[in-house]
């Protein structure tokens, strides 16, 4: 049995060995220490039987070991950049939600019913891309557009959430938007109204997110996949939000730290 844990990192995208559970390293990644670099966290614990010849591994071996002073190794970088296109979504366990003063969410895969309700949708890209991109087709079908490897302009693996629009989502023009916390509303009425005009299936509203992750306006969940596999993690709803995870749901609408 390994003696650390492997982990994802997305915000930035790394791969790190650390020793500590994935509570303790969500506080740690997301307020640090000594450091207090401040910022949300999004990553996943990875099986800790994942290897693969792209990685040091013997760095971990060699550096999760209990500190003098009996404090357990926080982090080993195993790599910093291409992470998530080295490991199989397979190889991917929970994923964890860190606002920016340490709260850490665990999300478990679930399954995964097409999604029929709503004609166009919002995603929040995360990685290897940042935008915030407007889309006619639901989650899966999105993930398998955005990987086709026929296509000229494509990512070979992505992770997003989708998030809420509201009235927009079935009326662009004039449906109500007072509770989208967007900026350029108006802009993104025009990129969803542009989709009853052309026939394309996506198209950019943002190239990234200035306000970091978006928490409160997910809508059902968030997702990684490629061409050939996907998986989703169920967001839980507000009703769980207000009662089970509380005091993470409150963090979650505060930015602590500017």
């Amino acid at each position: 049995m390994s003696q650390y844990h492997l982990y994802l990192s997305l915000i930035p995208e790394a791969l790190i060995a650390s020793m500590l559970t994935p509570k303790e390293f969500g506080a740690y990644y997301a307020v640090g220490k000594k450091t207090r670099v401040f910022g949300e966290a999004i990553f996943f614990e990875v099986d800790p039987s994942f290897r693969s010849d792209d990685f040091p591994f013997h760095l971990a071996d060699e550096r999760c070991i209990t500190q003098p002073n009996g404090a357990p190794k926080s982090s080993v970088y195993l790599g910093i950049h291409n992470i998530l296109t080295r490991i199989p979504v397979s190889a991917l366990g929970n994923l964890y939600l860190v606002t920016d003063d340490g709260r850490t969410l665990e999300l478990q895969r679930a399954p995964y019913t097409v999604d029929t309700g709503n004609a166009l949708h919002l995603y929040q890209e995360f990685c290897p891309v940042t935008p915030l991109v407007a889309s006619r087709l639901e989650p899966l079908a999105f993930c398998q557009s955005i990987t086709d490897r026929d296509r000229p302009v494509q990512v070979p693996r992505i992770v997003f959430s989708e998030l809420e629009l509201g009235e927009l989502s079935t009326n662009p023009a004039t449906g109500n938007a007072d509770n989208l916390p967007y900026p350029a509303i108006p802009h993104l009425r025009d990129v969803l109204q542009d989709f009853a005009k052309n026939t394309k299936d996506s198209k950019l509203v943002l190239k990234t997110v200035k306000q970091g992750v978006l928490y409160r306006t997910v809508r059902n969940g968030f997702f990684v996949g490629d061409h050939d596999d996907f998986a989703y993690y169920r967001f839980p709803t507000r009703k769980e939000l207000e009662s089970e995870y509380y005091d993470w749901w409150r963090s979650a609408q505060v930015t602590h730290f500017d």
